[in-house]
């Protein structure tokens, strides 16, 4: 029976760039998906857009995934965003660059990664067998032998886990990588879910479904004390909150939740005034504007859909006349507007999540090799990882990365120590 020399398991994107590289470095590559088709998570991303990466600086870049961001900095040596976007501009993909960084197809379809992936796969002679559901690692005291799946054997010399995490369960993303680690010695950090949508009082998500707001501060409150503050954008659906700033929080409202702290979320409405700017702003909206009704003097100052929850919260009259607002009544409305809270009781499930949390630990995996400590023969790359980052393209740069160097040295002659081969 054929041995290959390198067989990946998991064709997300992680897994076609290892299987790629392994194979532009002389390698026999086997890919096993089992889904029918591969990278179906990369495919329905950002929308259906697909934010490849970001053009941050290295140190910021890096800063997106906390302490943790420190075990990427061998992978990005060697293969960062300038080279991912390089790598698809030589294959004819386009790119854009849009604000904050996010790097996108520039006809806006993740499809087309994908498309470019297997053509590039075909060219390298890697052969990708989808439909192969893997159930068992072979392995003995020297180390990885294949794999058992969907009924037969493959052997290979090296194998390179990437299976994904647990979030979009239905792209194949089920936590069998854990599961495979696992049963080979690597300890495995509790998995949770990150950038993922977060709960409030239903009521208020009815009222304001629909409504973003952008350019707001969002301030963290653990137990009442405020525990960090971003800038940018939320969004309200009918049952969670969403949108760039919620998604990056998420990941430590869910830890602090599991912790049983009291979150909330503080919303400045007006982080260009101050207080004393606000008021000077209020005062003048309700002296001008002295014979219209408070509601229609917010009109100025909020969207339609915020104003009735204002107005409640404040326990303002909707219909009294602007100019005969009192002062107190205005410092009600002024400080609410610089610090509207919203409860956070729970979050969305891991089905939701668009990364997870948690993951091989990384001090049992060789950061300038991607291979395992534990098992020879192993590597291991993109999210199965204890590794996430923010919102913005962080996190599909880190499995290419991850990917791109576990294909490297999983193809590489380790006593040669040749790491010359590029994509």
């Amino acid at each position: 029976m054929k041995t290959w020399d390198v067989i990946v398991v998991g064709g997300g994107a992680a897994g076609l760039m290892a299987g790629g590289q392994a194979a532009a470095c002389g390698a026999d590559v086997l890919i096993l998906e089992k889904m029918k088709r591969p990278a179906r998570k990369l495919c329905i991303t950002g929308k259906g857009r697909c934010n490849l990466t970001n053009n941050a600086e290295l140190r910021d870049f890096i800063g997106h995934f906390g302490p943790r961001g420190r075990f990427l900095h061998q992978a990005f040596n060697r293969f960062f965003s300038a080279e991912l976007i390089s790598f698809f501009n030589d294959k004819g993909l386009q790119l854009t660059h849009e604000r904050g960084g996010r790097v996108f197809p520039v006809d806006g379809k993740a499809v087309a990664i994908l498309e470019t992936f297997e053509k590039w796969l075909n060219q390298m002679g890697v052969r990708l067998d989808c439909g192969v559901r893997v159930d068992k690692i072979l392995a003995d005291t020297s180390g990885v032998k294949g794999v058992r799946g969907s009924g037969q054997v493959y052997h290979c010399k090296k194998l390179i886990l990437t299976t994904g995490g647990s979030s979009y369960p239905r792209t194949g993303s089920t936590g069998d990588g854990y599961r495979f680690a696992g049963q080979l010695g690597h300890t495995i950090t509790p998995i949770r879910p990150a950038l993922v949508p977060l709960l409030t009082d239903l009521g208020l998500c009815r009222d304001l479904a629909g409504l973003e707001l952008r350019n707001i501060d969002v301030g963290l409150l653990v137990d009442g004390k405020k525990k960090g503050k971003w800038f940018g954008e939320i969004a309200f659906f009918e049952n969670r909150l969403a949108g760039p700033v919620v998604l990056t929080l998420s990941g430590q409202v869910v830890e602090l939740l599991r912790d049983g702290r009291q979150v909330e979320l503080a919303l400045d409405l007006k982080p260009a005034l101050d207080e004393k700017k606000l008021d000077a702003r209020l005062l003048r909206d309700f002296q001008k504007r002295h014979r219209e009704t408070l509601e229609s003097v917010l009109g100025g100052l909020l969207p339609a859909k915020l104003i009735p929850v204002c107005l409640k919260e404040t326990e303002l009259n909707a219909d009294q006349q602007a100019g005969t607002i009192r002062s107190k009544q205005r410092r009600r409305l002024r400080l609410w507007l610089k610090d509207f809270k919203i409860p956070i009781p729970g979050h969305r499930p891991m089905a939701e999540a668009i990364v997870t949390a948690g993951g091989v630990d990384l001090s049992e995996v060789n950061p300038k090799t991607m291979e395992s400590k534990l098992v020879d023969g192993l590597h291991l790359a993109g999210e199965i990882l204890d590794l996430h980052g923010d919102t913005g393209g962080y996190n599909l740069q880190a499995a290419f990365s991850t990917g791109w160097l576990a294909g490297q040295c999983a193809a590489q002659d380790h006593d040669r120590g040749d790491l010359s081969s590029s994509p």
